[in-house]
């Protein structure tokens, strides 16, 4: 028994098994084999390590943006003169990375708190007093109703600001036409942590005198960070008349892909535009719901001792700038894991081969007796055991 245990462990650690291997003589199967070989050496070398770097470790970027606004505007509306400026169209003014530029506005100007029909634009029509029912809100109305119902205009009467506003009718050309003219600046800042590296969308080329001059092109100018709000536009798919008149949202896409391996100064960013609300019409040439961007906000102040507003409707273009940054540098534990991923696909033309070779060619029971070797092991008779009588005779020897 120690032998048997002795010489188990002997075997276990002193000896090397390998697989056999069969060599076919066939030019068809080598063919494809090697063609399967060539297609998974081209995947391995040209996808998983040129173009996905699956040599590198990745990290992902943490960013900050600060933006600010320039341009002036001058309107003459009913012979009232005003100059525009960013303090005046820019919401909000702190310069975050989404913010909106008026384009167009409707202006209800000296509301006061106080009692007035409803506006009549066919939401909120009465012919009794029963249809205004007294210190109740409809949802399509614009405040509490009073429970009368005014002849003159077929509404309610309601406790609201008054005069109530009548958007009824956007201005078109947008008031703030111009503003195609603005250039907006971005400054934007990066940091991979895990390789320590911050960088900043100034890069190394990118100086004062230059800023002073520039303005963003794809080809003539792709790092300057200065673009003017129409090309903007332009290029993100609308028209910007039409744009400015309803409002819209863009998407500015500021992607860092940085490999690490090569000199900083190759960790450049790339500017990408987008329309991230549709306009116009749906695929039934039908005009869409809920057209544009806008939003109210209001300017109060004090008169004869009633405070009194100026409501604003507010049409313009919501800028959302998006970061999306990306850097790899070599490490040995991605570049492990993927030669061995490959080696491991490799496999492939072995099994496509082996499935040609048992099943598909001519000679396919020849190449089964050659991979394969069948051993059958014979049962054995138990021997019947002898009788008593048996064992007690004489031997008997014949010669």
């Amino acid at each position: 028994m120690k032998s048997q245990i002795k010489r188990t462990f002997s075997n276990f650690f002193f000896e090397y098994e390998t697989p056999r291997q069969v060599l076919v003589r066939n030019k068809r199967v080598a063919v494809v084999c090697r063609i399967i070989q060539m297609g998974v050496l081209a995947y391995i070398i040209g996808w998983v390590f040129m173009y996905e770097k699956g040599y590198q470790i990745v990290d992902i970027a943490i960013s900050s943006i600060f933006t600010k606004m320039k341009g002036v505007s001058f309107t003459n509306i009913s012979e009232k003169e005003r100059i525009w400026d960013a303090a005046d169209y820019v919401f909000p003014e702190q310069g975050d990375s989404s913010f909106v530029v008026m384009t167009n506005y409707i202006a209800t100007v000296g509301q006061k708190q106080d009692k007035c029909p409803e506006l009549p634009d066919g939401k909120n029509k009465c012919t009794s007093d029963a249809h205004c029912d007294e210190g109740k809100y409809k949802r399509m109305g614009n405040g509490h109703m009073t429970g009368r119902c005014i002849n003159d205009t077929s509404t309610c009467e309601i406790y609201s600001w008054c005069p109530v506003e009548d958007d009824r009718k956007i201005p078109d050309p947008p008031v703030l036409l111009t503003a195609e003219n603005y250039t907006l600046f971005i400054k934007n800042s990066i940091t991979f942590r895990q390789f320590n590296v911050v960088r900043s969308n100034l890069v190394e080329s990118v100086n004062q005198s230059y800023i002073n001059t520039c303005l963003y092109h794809p080809k003539t100018d792709p790092l300057c960070p200065i673009f003017r709000l129409g090309d903007i536009v332009e290029r993100s798919g609308f028209s910007f008349s039409e744009i400015a008149r309803v409002g819209g949202a863009i998407g500015v896409l500021i992607d860092w892909d940085c490999n690490l391996d090569l000199s900083i100064r190759h960790c450049k960013p790339k500017y990408e535009f987008y329309g991230l609300y549709g306009t116009g019409k749906n695929e039934d040439k039908e005009e869409k719901p809920s057209l544009g961007y806008n939003f109210r906000y209001a300017k109060y102040y004090v008169e004869n001792g009633v405070e009194k507003r100026t409501l604003m409707k507010v049409f313009g273009v919501r800028i959302d700038i998006i970061v999306h940054g990306r850097a790899g540098k070599f490490d040995i534990i991605p570049t492990l894991t993927a030669i061995g991923s490959g080696v491991g696909i490799f496999g492939v033309a072995t099994v496509v081969c082996d499935m040609l070779l048992l099943y598909l060619v001519s000679k396919r029971d020849f190449y089964k007796n050659m991979k394969f070797k069948h051993t059958e092991i014979g049962e054995e008779k138990p021997a019947l055991p002898q009788s008593k009588t048996e064992r007690d005779l004489p031997k008997v020897t014949y010669h």
